[in-house]
C-alpha cells in the first residue's frame, strides 16, 4: 500500500502570515506553484494561500461586486469577512485556515479520497504540526508513471524498501551544494529511481541523475526532469 510519504514533494515553499499580497503572487509565480502553506514563528501550520485565494483583489480590479438588493439581504458579518479576504494586504487576511491535512504514513486511497471530498487540488502533509510535504494532483500522476513502469530486474529481498531508497536518494541530492532546485521529486519502483519535476539547468539534471545512478541499492535512473530557468530576482 503506497502511503502520503512515498510520493509527497518534500521541498515545501511557506510563507508566513505577514507575508504581503505582492510577495505571495511572487513566490507563486517563481517556484511555479499553485499554493503555499502559512506558518507561524515556531513553524506551524496555520492556514494556506492558493490561486484561487488571488483571484478577487483589487489590485487587478477583479473585486467582487454586489447589487445594493444583494449587499441589502446578505449577512452583515459575511459581507465583513468577504472584504478583509478580498482587501486584506497580507498572507493572515487572506488564507484559508481550515487546512485539509493527513500525516506521513496515510494510505494514498485515503489522500485522494480527502481531495475528491473537498474538492481541492492538493494536501498537506504535517508531522506534529509542522509541514513536511504536500500531495498534489501531479505526485499521483508522476506515482502512476513510475509505478506502471515494471522493473527490469527485481530487487533482492535483502535490500532496502524503495520507500527508504527514496528517503535517502532526497537526502543525497538536498546535501549537495549544486541542489537549489526548488521543484523536484524522486519514486523509486523496484529499485528504479523517477526523477520528476524542474531544474535550474542541464548541469544540474545531470547532476541529479549521476546522485541516483551511483547510489547503492538504485538499478536504474528514468530522467523525467524538465530544465526551466526561474527569474529569482523578479
Amino acid at each position: 500500500m503506497m502511503r502520503a510519504r512515498d510520493v509527497m514533494t518534500t521541498t515545501v515553499h511557506t510563507v508566513a502570515p505577514e507575508t504581503s499580497i505582492a510577495g505571495i503572487a511572487r513566490l507563486l509565480v517563481d517556484r511555479r506553484i499553485g499554493a503555499a502553506p502559512v506558518v507561524d514563528a515556531g513553524g506551524q501550520l496555520v492556514g494556506i494561500v492558493s490561486e484561487s485565494d488571488l483571484m478577487r483583489r483589487p489590485e487587478i480590479g477583479t473585486e467582487r461586486e454586489r447589487s445594493w438588493l444583494m449587499r441589502f439581504v446578505s449577512d452583515p458579518e459575511a459581507l465583513a469577512a468577504e472584504y478583509v479576504k478580498n482587501e486584506g494586504p497580507t498572507a493572515a487576511a487572506v488564507m484559508t485556515r481550515k487546512v485539509v491535512t493527513v500525516g506521513k504514513d496515510a494510505p494514498l486511497d485515503q489522500v485522494a479520497g480527502l481531495m475528491e471530498d473537498n474538492r481541492i487540488k492538493r494536501v498537506v502533509v504535517v508531522d506534529e504540526g509542522r509541514v513536511c510535504g504536500i500531495v498534489s494532483r501531479a505526485n499521483f500522476v508522476q506515482a502512476i508513471a513510475t509505478h506502471g513502469t515494471p522493473a527490469k530486474v527485481e530487487p533482492d529481498p535483502g535490500e532496502a524498501g524503495d520507500s527508504l531508497l527514496r528517503e535517502h536518494l532526497l537526502d543525497r541530492i538536498r546535501q549537495q551544494p549544486w541542489s537549489q532546485s526548488p521543484t523536484f521529486n524522486v519514486l523509486v519502483s523496484g529499485g528504479v529511481a523517477h526523477l520528476w519535476g524542474a531544474v535550474r539547468n542541464d548541469a544540474e539534471r545531470k547532476a541529479m541523475v549521476v546522485a541516483a545512478q551511483t547510489m547503492p541499492g538504485i538499478r536504474s535512473v528514468e530522467d523525467h526532469l524538465a530544465v526551466i530557468h526561474w527569474n529569482f530576482g523578479v
